[in-house]
């Protein structure tokens, strides 16, 4: 019997870590949702009303970001975490 292949070649262990990854992203959407809400409150008090050119500016701007950022962190760990950086260094 062989040795399992490692990081996410292994089955087990991609599925681990893919599932990871999209718990970690629906907590960024949480997240983001929350920091554009707040900030369209905050903007709503300070400038009064806002048009549909700056909520979706503000969607697209503070939950884009917000979102991209979870992602490439989740990336990042998800390449840590399964061992993934270590085998682009062993090979030639």
């Amino acid at each position: 019997m062989s040795p399992s292949p490692p990081g996410l070649d292994d089955p087990e262990q991609a599925a681990f870590a893919w599932a990871r990854f999209r718990t970690l992203m629906a907590w960024m959407t949480v997240a983001a949702a929350v920091a554009v809400g707040g900030s369209m409150i905050a903007l709503a008090e300070v400038y009064g009303p806002l048009n549909w050119a700056t909520m979706l500016g503000v969607i697209g701007g503070i939950g884009g970001m917000v979102m991209l950022t979870g992602a490439l962190m989740g990336l990042v760990f998800l390449s840590s975490g399964t061992g993934h950086d270590e085998d682009v260094d062993r090979r030639p």
